[in-house]
């Protein structure tokens, strides 16, 4: 459904951050993008979305198509009409507007009232606590009910694909199990197409079915999620164990790029 081909990304006209990156997302499935801080996770986000204009970044080479179609010389907002929306990091709610008006926010593509009514009850149907905070300012909102309202926000344009960036960033445990379980309801009950970007590689890798490994602007490794939690290498550096099962200290960074196998 959506297809990255050899993109490059320039930041400035001259840092190149994204160096090739190809990778595939299926109708209707999860597809997690799995790397540390600074690998080009967000970067590959705002690619698809368009979002990189904003600041001084371009692609430069590749292309990104969906269902065939370029959408990489887009604008962003051209880009959400084609139903590929993206759900940022870090909870970016509009603080002084009640919860209901966020969402009646994301529905800035709907010319349609009686839609945009229909939209907004289903995200309470997703997600019931929203409906009892609604006249409530966003900011007021717990961490949690943030996360909801920018899940619920983004699907208020009908999307069909959703880029979620790091859902599970500063959530308490029991809240991350329960936004990720929204997340397959969505995937199940809507047909929503979902690539999730994650440091939480255990979990991103129970509920996706397809995972890329990205470092340094670059794609490491990809397969299966079962094949990606098998990898020797993916239970060391990202899931912490390692071939026995111990948990391991990561202070040794030269220890770290010499058993870095995939890049061999």
């Amino acid at each position: 459904m959506l297809t990255l081909n050899n993109i490059e990304v320039i930041y400035d006209g001259v840092i190149l951050v994204l160096k090739g990156v190809s990778l595939n997302v299926p109708e209707g499935g999860i597809t997690t993008l799995l790397g540390a801080n600074g690998a080009g996770k967000t970067t590959t986000l705002k690619a698809i979305s368009g979002l990189l204009r904003a600041e001084r970044g371009e692609v430069t080479k590749g292309s990104i198509e969906l269902h065939g179609t370029r959408i990489d010389r887009l604008p962003p907002h051209v880009v959400v009409k084609q139903g590929v929306v993206q759900v940022f990091e870090g909870r970016r709610v509009f603080e002084h507007l009640t919860t209901e008006e966020n969402l009646i926010a994301g529905a800035h593509v709907q010319g349609d009232r009686q839609r945009v009514r229909q939209g907004i009850d289903r995200v309470y149907e997703y997600f019931p606590r929203l409906r009892e905070r609604r006249a409530v300012q966003a900011g007021y909102l717990s961490g949690g009910e943030q996360q909801m309202l920018v899940i619920g926000r983004a699907l208020m344009s009908t999307p069909r694909v959703m880029l979620l960036d790091e859902p599970s960033l500063g959530l308490a445990p029991m809240l991350v199990e329960e936004i990720f379980a929204i997340v397959q309801r969505l995937n199940r009950q809507e047909q929503l197409t979902v690539l999730l970007v994650e440091q939480n590689a255990t979990l991103a890798l129970t509920i996706a079915e397809h995972g890329y490994v990205i470092e340094n602007g670059r794609i490491v490794l990809e397969g299966t999620a079962e094949a990606l939690r098998a990898n020797a290498d993916i239970k060391e550096f990202y899931l912490g164990l390692t071939e026995v099962g111990a948990r391991k200290s990561y202070r040794d960074v030269k220890h770290y790029k010499r058993r870095k196998r995939w890049l061999s």
